[in-house]
Formats: C-alpha cells, structure tokens, sequence
C-alpha cells in the first residue's frame, strides 16, 4: 500500500510517497523533486477535455506526470511556492481547489474543472477552480500555513478569497464585498468568500498576491 509523509511544514513543505512495485502516484507538472529506487514516468492529459479545460480557463497545467515504481522507491515532491502541504482523504466525493494548490495524487481519483460562475471571475480572476473526485487521496499546496476548519450543519465561515485553498463540494459559499462599500475599497480586504457546511473548508495563512505587490515596490522601475 502506498504511503507518505510531509516534511519541513508549514514553511518549506515536501511530500515524500513511498512506492512498491506497479503503484503510481501522478503529479503535477513542475513538483517533481527527486526519486529513489527504479520508476517510469509517463505524461498524458489523462482525457483531452479536461485536460484542455484545466489549461485554458483553470490555470493548471494541460498535462500531468504519473510516477510508477518498477523497484520499490521513493518520490519526492514539492511545490512551486514556499508554503505547507496537506493529504486530503476521498472516499467517494469530491474536493474543489483554488487554481495552482492541486499538487499530486494517488489512489483512483479523477482530476476535472468545477464551474464557478461569474462570482469566480469577481473572487480570482479565474472561471475555473480544479475539482478532485474519486476515492484515494489528494494533496494540496498552500501558500504559508494551511488549516482545516470542519463546518457542521449550516454553519458558516467567511474567508479572505486571497487564503481560500479548497473546500468540499458539500460546502455552499457565496463571493461578497467584506463589510460596507467603504470597507471593501479601503479596507485591503475587498472580496471574501462566505462557506456553509457541513464539511470541510482549507485556508493558508499567507497572500501571495499581497506579498507580491509588496515585493514590487522594490524593484527597479523601467
């Protein structure tokens, strides 16, 4: 049976999957690190639609690379950002991730697009978050720390859209202006995304697009 760990979290996280001979885990183009011991490595669009889908409208990459042991071995993957790492648990359902935090996963899952309507294009800039079905586990990357708020029963949580990672599909949520008119415009908070449970919602403690801006400010002008 496959099995993993995650090292160096929250900061500077690396999955590391344990395979015996014929076991696979496919991976997100980019997040290869190293290996030991006998794989081959094989990339396909694993279903040209949605490979496509993934592409154009959800930012993700048109392929993906899946790793199978020939010799017992060892993978290691690390995302593209600093940040941590977790193993999301599916049996059956689905889990909906925001563009880029999809890293790898093993297990008989199903990688597609899930439609998130106009209010994705006010939340992101996006149309198109990632959607993860089947039964195995998924792993997902964030940008700082990454949490997991378990919401019951019509319980809600309102979320910076910016530390959104991923929810599951029976969490409801809704894009809404953070407080009044003024408080959206000069508030540095603008948009959030509200969640109803029950189920499970994932946030990261870091904004990569803030901290970006904040980067910029020191770069040379041209």
């Amino acid at each position: 049976m496959v099995s993993y760990r995650i090292e160096g979290s929250p900061a500077y996280s690396v999955l590391i999957v344990s395979l015996s001979p014929g076991e696979s885990v496919v991976v997100e183009p980019g997040s290869y690190m190293m290996h030991k011991g006998d794989v081959e490595i094989k990339t396909s669009s694993r279903g040209f639609l949605k490979g496509l889908a993934r592409s154009l409208f959800g930012g993700e990459s048109f392929f993906m690379n899946t790793i199978t042991a020939k010799s017992s071995a060892e993978v290691w993957i690390a995302p593209s950002t600093p940040g941590d790492i977790a193993a999301v648990e599916l049996d059956g359902g689905s889990l909906v991730i925001q563009d880029g935090s999809y890293l790898a996963h093993i297990g008989n899952i199903e990688v597609s697009t899930a439609w998130k309507g106009l209010k994705g294009l006010l939340a992101e800039g996006e149309l198109i978050w990632t959607k993860a079905s089947g039964r195995g586990t998924v792993f997902i990357n964030s940008y700082g720390a990454i949490r997991m708020i378990e919401l019951g029963e019509g319980e809600k949580v309102t979320v910076d859209n910016m530390h959104f990672v991923a929810l599951d599909s029976s969490v409801s949520w809704k894009v809404k202006k953070w407080g009044g008119l003024k408080s959206a415009i000069f508030g540095g908070e603008g948009l959030v995304v509200e969640a109803r449970g029950p189920g499970r919602v994932w946030v990261q403690t870091r904004n990569l697009p803030l901290f970006a801006r904040i980067i910029r400010r020191f770069l040379p002008s041209k």
